[in-house]
């Protein structure tokens, strides 16, 4: 009997970009940022099921954004914001980059402006007779 078909399990390895891509996912490590939460007063917060929060939960820890850690009966969510860093120095790439080509444009103009007005003084006083 020949297979019919193939299963594909593809296990993606979570980073911190896919981490901030999402817009409650960052509200959860903004609200995480300023104080330990446990993970009820995180779901309180947002209008989605308590499972899809706890998803959310799953990828940031993940990616390294939080700890969970169990107290009594309860579970409590810390931010570790250490990891964000990967976020920034590529940013910071960016804005090295853009920096450069803002002021290669600024000069520019410079120049087109400065070239300018010495066309137009120059037609001013070349119609002057």
């Amino acid at each position: 009997m020949q297979p019919i078909g193939y299963i594909l399990i593809i296990t993606m390895r979570r980073d911190v970009f896919q981490a901030i891509a999402d817009p409650t996912r960052r509200e959860i490590i903004n609200m995480l940022a300023h104080q330990s939460l446990n993970l009820n007063s995180v779901a309180e917060n947002f209008d989605i099921s308590r499972p899809a929060i706890s998803k959310h939960i799953k990828i940031l820890q993940e990616c390294g954004l939080l700890t969970i850690t169990q107290q009594g009966r309860e579970r409590f969510c810390e931010a570790k914001l250490s990891n964000l860093n990967e976020v920034s120095d590529w940013v910071e790439k960016y804005r090295e980059f853009w920096e450069g080509k803002l002021d290669a444009l600024e000069i520019y103009l410079a120049e087109l402006q400065s070239k300018n007005k010495s066309k137009s003084k120059k037609k001013k006083h070349g119609k002057r007779k």
